[in-house]
């Protein structure tokens, strides 16, 4: 009896000090990267104004016509693409625009940026630049002859 007493008393003494028990010791505020505070994440430059707009939140049904005729609204639209993937055909949620002028460019933004397109909101921002990726490495070393893998 004795025992069951002092089991509950360190019991309720470590609930005392952590009152939450393992659920705040999983879930705490810590210092690890994930739960850095917003001061001390990069957030990347505002892109620089161009003629080519990212649009992002476009729905799976959203094509490159009605992509083109939405953003038509406000001015000359050179290109339109919505991208789509391979094995499926459908929209992966984003696209691109390309206006004959910076000013279209702008308007497009102003008129489309946070609107309805196909029953989603759309997001419309200035494209960035490409990143340039490092050359792709073969997983063999050079002068191995593996025939599996030759076409």
């Amino acid at each position: 009896m004795a025992l069951r007493a002092a089991a509950k008393t360190a019991a309720t003494a470590a609930t005392a000090a952590s009152p939450r028990g393992l659920r705040s010791l999983l879930f705490s505020t810590s210092t690890f990267p994930f739960n850095l505070p917003q001061s001390q994440t990069e957030k990347p430059p505002p892109a620089e104004p161009s003629t080519n707009l990212f649009v992002s939140g476009l729905s799976k049904r959203t094509t490159t016509e009605g992509l083109r005729t939405a953003f038509e609204k406000f001015g000359q639209v050179v290109d339109a693409k919505v991208v789509t993937d391979r094995a499926s055909g459908f929209s992966k949620g984003f696209g691109f625009v390309r206006y004959g002028s910076l000013e279209d460019a702008a308007a497009g933004i102003e008129g489309m940026d946070g609107k309805f397109l196909d029953g989603w909101v759309i997001f419309a921002e200035y494209a960035r630049p490409r990143n340039t990726l490092p050359p792709p490495q073969n997983s063999f070393p050079r002068g191995v002859n593996n025939t599996r893998f030759q076409s």
